[in-house]
């Protein structure tokens, strides 16, 4: 045999070793990803020297295994790959800066698919450095003889050893000599939960360790079935997902299968989105429409990032627009420019390009649903509407594909387009300005009394109650031309739409400022704000509104509005608009005492306060007691 060379890599600087063990990979269990990945890398080439000819050998089983040795503090990852020679290791392994990956594409570059080659060999194997005092490479290339072997070694200073060996097969076995501060890595589950988290859908074979199985063993006297426990390899990988098939072999049972390989204990999705783009960039994936609640945070990070079946990470805020990050599923894209460990996306146009294309193609999946299958997208709406909201108040191009499928929902349950609802209502909801405007409620049960006030007038009510609506609002009076949108509490309901006829009142003017006056004596709240109005004798004695401008600026300070926030530390401003043509309001003006005039101001103001929830404490006492005598 051969003596054994000895050598120095070659690279740029002698600090190589610690830059990569302390900031070149964060996580040091990103090794095994690495190494991995590498395998695949080899077996994938080889495969592919086989479809051009240029090997005529026998492949045998391809599987990739790891292995580690607890007493021995090894890990071993082994391929069946391409292989390499003693002077491909000096030319891959001490020159960091060349990559395999890229000059084995720059070769068959008119016969190859550059997607089934994962990467760079260089950099990637050196991360093993972090969790290993020593590394050895035992290669027999594809092209060599059983005693053309290489055996590679290096203690993780710039020095190595390289010499001849035998192998029995084709391949690769990298052996990792674990350093006392890695020892977590020598544990059967450790290792099983990263090669799961990171390699559960490459495309060759994973073999990690065995794993019991019960299995039929006939039957015993009484013809009941026996079984025994037998020992398989445990294979840790779906080498074919989802998102790498056609969606026309796929079946719908097939795509909530796979939801639930990737999200056991979450409930079925409301429909999906297979990707599937390879112009100007490759994108692959499936995005699933989930039912979500109203925790935003439990839904956020649920898409999984990968790089040809390789696991990058689950933070793709940069590729998935905001307003998608509540979807569920996977996205590939070798395109994806990531930095050399993987471990962050780079900024760049393909990033934005395929941002812009997701948002695409879901605003297309809807707006196909909602064409095709309107009655099917109105039982999905509440469902759904919180994806489109966000979509429309955050993307100005989404807002402008949304417009024609996003929906309204009245107190009917019946559900509108945009243009639909403006074209229902303007006939008798359109003020004095020519202003058409939009009522709703934000909590029907609350409001109930604005609601039958409203509706008494032949005025329709729409339910805008989702965490998202008030901002969904503000966009909306934006966008659209003449229109106003106002909660149905926010005013009188002859205010609300403010038209040129009006009610007369029974009272005159004298007898309104004395109403004015017994009112805000009884109440004695500054935060208060007392009107006389003419409304219908059937509405309350006494209405108590927040304007729709106060009331939306203290919700945005609620929600960290910014420029608002100072809102959240201000009182509660109300308007108390008296009735001047109730029955109880014309008694009040009969009455003589000034005492008995107070009181019963008082027990209108409350009613009103009573019906919105805002009587409590001793002040609902002293009413039930007032009630109870007044009654007497």
């Amino acid at each position: 045999m051969a003596t054994a060379e000895k050598g120095t890599i070659s690279i740029h600087t002698e600090n190589i070793f610690p830059i990569i063990k302390k900031f070149l990979y964060s996580d040091h269990e990103i090794f095994l990803r690495e190494l991995v990945s590498n395998a695949v890398d080899a077996t994938q080439k080889l495969r592919k020297l086989v479809s051009l000819g240029e090997y005529q050998g026998e492949l045998g089983d391809l599987r990739i295994e790891v292995e580690f040795d607890k007493k021995k503090k090894t890990i071993t990852v082994r391929d069946k790959g391409i292989g390499m020679t003693a002077d491909e290791i000096k030319k891959y392994i001490n020159q960091i800066a060349f990559s395999g990956a890229a000059e084995f594409i720059e070769k068959f570059k008119d016969k190859t698919d550059a997607k089934d080659i994962i990467g760079k060999f260089g950099l990637g194997f050196y991360s093993a450095f972090m969790v290993a005092d020593k590394v050895e490479i035992i290669s027999r290339s594809y092209s060599a003889g059983e005693d053309e072997a290489a055996h590679w070694v290096c203690d993780g200073s710039t020095e190595f050893e390289l010499e001849p060996t035998k192998k029995a097969e084709r391949g690769t076995d990298v052996i990792l000599h674990i350093n006392k501060d890695s020892e977590e890595f020598l544990d059967e589950w450790r290792l099983k939960g990263i090669l799961e988290k990171y390699c559960k859908f490459l495309p060759v074979e994973i073999k990690f360790g065995t794993e019991e199985h019960s299995e039929r063993d006939g039957e015993d006297k009484d013809g009941k079935p026996k079984y025994k426990t037998v020992k398989r390899d445990r294979i840790i990988n779906n080498t074919n997902p989802l998102w790498t098939r056609q969606p026309a072999d796929l079946k719908d049972e097939d795509y909530l299968a796979f939801y639930k390989e990737l999200y056991p204990f979450s409930e079925d999705p409301l429909f999906w989105i297979h990707l599937n783009v390879d112009y100007p960039f490759t994108l692959t994936g499936i995005l699933y429409f989930p039912k979500v609640k109203n925790d935003f945070e439990l839904h956020k990070n649920k898409i999984q990032l990968y790089s040809r079946q390789v696991f990058i990470t689950d933070e793709v805020k940069d590729v998935v627009p905001d307003f998608l990050m509540l979807l569920h599923g996977v996205l590939d894209s070798p395109d994806i420019p990531l930095n050399v460990s993987r471990s962050y996306l780079q900024s760049d146009s393909n990033v934005k390009k395929i941002s812009q294309h997701i948002t695409k193609k879901v605003a297309d999946k809807l707006q196909d649903m909602f064409r095709k299958e309107r009655a099917e997208f109105e039982k999905k709406w509440d469902d759904i509407s919180i994806f489109v909201k966000y979509g429309m108040i955050s993307d100005e191009k989404f807002y402008d594909r949304a417009k024609e499928f996003a929906l309204l929902k009245n107190i009917e349950k019946k559900y509108f387009t945009l243009d639909e609802y403006r074209e229902k209502v303007a006939p008798t909801q359109t003020d004095k300005d020519k202003q058409v405007i939009f009522l709703y409620t934000s909590d029907p049960g609350k409001q109930d009394s604005f609601i039958q006030s409203a509706l008494n007038k032949s005025y329709d009510v729409l339910i805008l109650d989702g965490i998202l609506d008030n901002h969904f609002i503000n966009t909306l009076e934006q966008k659209l031309e003449k229109t106003h949108i106002r909660r149905v509490d926010s005013d009188t309901v002859e205010k609300l739409i403010d038209k040129d006829e009006k009610l007369d009142s029974v009272l005159t003017q004298e007898e309104k400022d004395q109403v004015k006056a017994i009112f805000e004596k009884a109440i004695d709240n500054k935060n208060m704000t007392v009107t006389v109005e003419s409304m219908s004798t059937d509405e309350l004695p006494v209405v108590i509104t927040m304007s729709e401008f106060m009331r939306r600026m203290k919700d945005m300070a609620k929600l960290g509005g910014g420029g608002f926030a100072f809102m959240g530390n201000m009182p509660d401003s109300y308007n108390v608009a008296v009735n001047a043509n109730h029955a109880i309001i014309q008694r009040i003006i009969r009455t003589e005492a000034e005492e008995d005039k107070l009181k019963l101001a008082k027990q209108a103001y409350d009613l009103a306060l009573l019906s919105q929830n805002m009587l409590t404490g001793a002040d609902l006492t002293r009413f039930i007691r007032r009630s109870v005598e007044l009654v007497s």
